[in-house]
């Protein structure tokens, strides 16, 4: 039924009263506050709730790997020999620009603000573990070529499949158009399957967060001397990393939205504001993707460019990770009385936006990749874990402005590639 049926519909159907609807984003915002409120008053009640956040996030989880293997499949199969190279192009072009911005205002920001000198920080964390694991660029760019694609899937290591889908959307144009029409009528089912739990998924979105948010509080108000004593250590440190996802994500990111796809950019954050609080709240890129995809269908972003540009975003396009790695380097030297040199600096902008790129599929991804930043300029590995203290903190914006980065990527794609976008 198009929207001109339902329309005439409406009109002569008996009018039924219709109960007060409040938009998901709001009940998500009432979520974390009431969650907030749990964690603070009740901190040790939260193990009660605590089952409600696990499988909220276990079910996003759930869907995340098909949805990435049939969209990435549908998006490169649809435009195999066409415009793929061209919608790749720009994709992973914006991914570097905005990523390569959103490190020079963390370097901008901390070389202003100072967060470390003349700061008494205790080391909090225990690096040791972090400092030696071998983890070296080359090695995950050799891992983006999966040798056993099940056992990736199984792992959740996101970039082999991405490679794996890709390979098989792009060799998949070479089959005669009854096995071509077959795998695509197939892939095209299993999305639209996912999509529908999706769907179903996202009505729990209120209460999942309301269960996350309130153990996450609960686990810092149940130490009080602890948060106090990292508030007061590393609390300029928290407020420059907050600081720089504002600026990047509320004017940088708005601003290329406006000049590139000519849209009111406050007008699709608000559309989108759904997956960037749930992101927010969540702190997982890949957990978030099935609304990502969702809501920017809805803002009109095809089916086959929204698959694509946010499965491969979630991925690769890593703002506010790459901006995160910039600010902690330069604290630590500042911490530790180190004089970077302009090389220096360089190197740690350089070395953070190839560390954000390379860090799918880690555990603890962002603190991981961070050691390739020190290593780099050769600052002290136990200042990883002084950030450790704060890793939470710091986590929370800028996996809200990984996600709005993907999400303006695929708006402004879509919007050069000729799809109406409705915000």
């Amino acid at each position: 039924m198009n929207s001109n049926d339902g329309a005439a519909g409406s009109e002569t159907a008996p009018k039924r009263r219709k109960g007060i609807r409040i938009a998901l984003h709001w009940q998500i915002l009432i979520g974390i506050a009431l969650g907030a409120v749990y964690g603070i008053f009740l901190p040790h009640c939260t193990q009660y709730i605590e089952w409600l956040g696990d499988l909220f996030l276990n079910a996003l989880n759930m869907i995340v790997i098909p949805l990435i293997a049939s969209s990435i499949f549908i998006g490169v199969a649809g435009m195999a020999g066409g415009n793929l190279g061209r919608v790749l192009g720009k994709t992973l072009s914006y991914y570097l620009l905005t990523t390569l911005t959103a490190v020079i205002i963390g370097l901008a920001l901390v070389s202003v603000i100072r967060p470390g000198v003349g700061r008494d920080v205790v080391l909090t964390g225990n690096a040791e573990s972090i400092a030696t694991q071998d983890v070296h660029m080359i090695d995950q760019l050799t891992g983006i070529v999966p040798s056993n694609v099940f056992a990736a899937m199984a792992d959740g290591n996101i970039l082999p499949i991405i490679f794996f889908m890709v390979l098989l959307g792009i060799f998949s144009t070479k089959l005669d158009k009854k096995h071509y029409t077959v795998l695509l009528d197939f892939f095209t089912a299993v999305y639209e399957l996912i999509m529908k739990v999706t769907m179903a998924i996202i009505k729990l979105t209120p209460i999942g967060i309301f269960s996350v948010m309130a153990c996450m509080i609960g686990k810092q108000a149940g130490d009080p001397d602890a948060l106090i004593g990292i508030v007061k250590g590393l609390g300029l440190f928290v407020l420059t990393v907050w600081a720089g996802c504002l600026i990047h994500g509320g004017l940088v990111l708005p601003g290329t939205v406006w000049a590139l796809a000519r849209i009111n950019p406050y007008k699709h954050m608000r559309r989108v504001s759904t997956p960037m609080l749930t992101a927010f709240t969540t702190c997982s890129s890949n957990a978030t993707l099935p609304l990502s995809i969702r809501y920017s269908q809805a803002c009109g972003v095809s089916e086959k460019l929204a698959g694509l540009t946010l499965s491969l975003g979630s991925t690769v396009n890593m703002n506010g990770t790459a901006l995160f790695e910039c600010v902690s380097a330069l604290f630590i030297a500042q911490l530790y009385g180190i004089d970077l040199t302009i090389g220096q600096q360089i190197t740690v902008v350089l070395t953070s936006l190839m560390a954000a790129v390379g860090s799918a599929g880690i555990p603890m991804a962002g603190i991981v990749m961070m050691a390739i930043v020190f290593n780099a300029v050769g600052l002290p590995m136990e200042g990883v874990g002084i950030i450790l203290a704060v890793q939470q903190i710091c986590e929370m914006p800028r996996t809200c402005l990984n996600v709005y980065g993907d999400l303006c990527g695929a708006v402004i794609v879509a919007r050069s590639e000729g799809d109406r976008i409705t915000v």
